[in-house]
């Protein structure tokens, strides 16, 4: 089949991850490349070999008239480019949130499905080989689950400023947190009930109304509950970083990563290293019957390969024109409940789904 010409909007860490996946895919023809910073963009040109640059989107939807969209910029710009690649007749790969509010990702949703185009939204660890492997151990687990995690980031220089442009339009626990929630998702297969959270504003470089650190707490219907803490910023913690543990009635999995690198290496956040699974059965001395194992997921893509495997999908959506319902279905969901954990910061209050 021809080519599938795509516009790839952002040129930051996701935005070039996701154009070299392109560029080294045969499906992907690189149409145009789009940021507000000509830096960037050029940079990223030079890099793959020289693709025409644009510093407005509109302009460049209207010169390339691509077949897909890919957009990789700051959050509060997602629904208004996700509606004008619909309406340009494009497919739309999205970082995500989808939008800023549940009422616009329904929209959107609803638009793709009407304009009969696909949509993927990145979430990268469901396609992340030791994730899914993660996903898969804790549903051997029993019910109810108990789920822990978080993803502290200490940035300072460049990523302090993303970190704080990112703040313009959403906390820590929202911006991270649909990643992690839809994880719990997938490990209970039941649905949210309630939502609440803590947060504090650490630094005078944050605005008033927004807070970098957060924790929200979710609750199941099957009586399974989640905690997801996420803060940024120069002052953030460098010990238990990285926290993913999940406890059952039969026992308990976590990722173990004694090499673990720095919080604010984007690398790092979704590596492994391995699962450490222990079982909870004791023999008829009250020991326990097995020892802990160690499932090896050292052999991972790095994060450019987890973006090419986030574009193989996007790819396969198109050309055998998956339903995408529920994909689509998920990610509002999963935007629901972190949003409803900002309100729930706002009010001090628990919000009931």
């Amino acid at each position: 089949m021809d080519k599938i010409r795509v516009l790839v909007v952002g040129c930051g860490n996701m935005g070039a991850s996701h154009a070299r996946a392109y560029h080294q895919m045969e499906n992907f023809e690189i149409v145009g490349l789009v940021s507000r910073r000509p830096e960037s963009r050029e940079k990223l040109s030079q890099e793959l070999g020289g693709y025409p640059t644009f510093g407005d989107y509109k302009t460049a939807l209207e010169i390339s008239k691509p077949d897909a969209v890919s957009i990789n910029t700051y959050p509060d710009t997602h629904a208004e480019y996700i509606q004008e690649a619909l309406n340009a007749d494009a497919h739309v790969f999205v970082e995500k949130p989808l939008a800023l509010t549940v009422e616009d990702a329904q929209r959107l949703t609803h638009l793709a499905q009407e304009k009969g185009k696909k949509m993927v939204v990145g979430y990268i660890l469901r396609v992340h080989p030791a994730w899914a492997k993660f996903v898969e151990v804790a549903k051997t687990l029993g019910k109810p689950l108990v789920m822990r995690m978080n993803l502290n980031q200490q940035s300072s220089g460049d990523n302090w400023y993303t970190h704080k442009q990112l703040m313009n339009s959403m906390s820590p626990i929202v911006d991270c947190g649909v990643h992690y929630v839809d994880v719990m998702c997938l490990m209970t297969e039941s649905v949210p009930v309630s939502v609440s959270a803590i947060g504090a504003r650490l630094s005078d470089e944050v605005d008033t109304n927004m807070y970098n650190y957060g924790q929200l707490q979710v609750r199941f219907k099957d009586g399974s509950v989640g905690w997801y803490e996420a803060g940024w910023g120069p002052m953030m913690s460098e010990t238990a970083f990285f926290v993913k543990d999940v406890i059952g009635p039969k026992g308990c999995v976590s990722i173990v990563d004694e090499a673990k690198g720095d919080s604010d290496s984007v690398d790092d956040h979704s590596k492994t290293g391995a699962l450490k699974l222990h079982h909870s059965v004791m023999d008829e001395h009250g020991n326990f019957a097995k020892p802990d194992e160690l499932i090896d997921t050292s052999d991972e893509p790095d994060h450019d390969g987890l973006c090419l495997l986030e574009q193989e999908y996007f790819l396969k959506a198109i050309q055998q024109d998956l339903d995408m319902s529920d994909h689509l279905r998920d990610a509002v969901n999963s935007l629901r409940i972190v949003l409803a954990a900002d309100e729930s910061f706002k009010t001090g209050k628990t919000v009931e789904l």
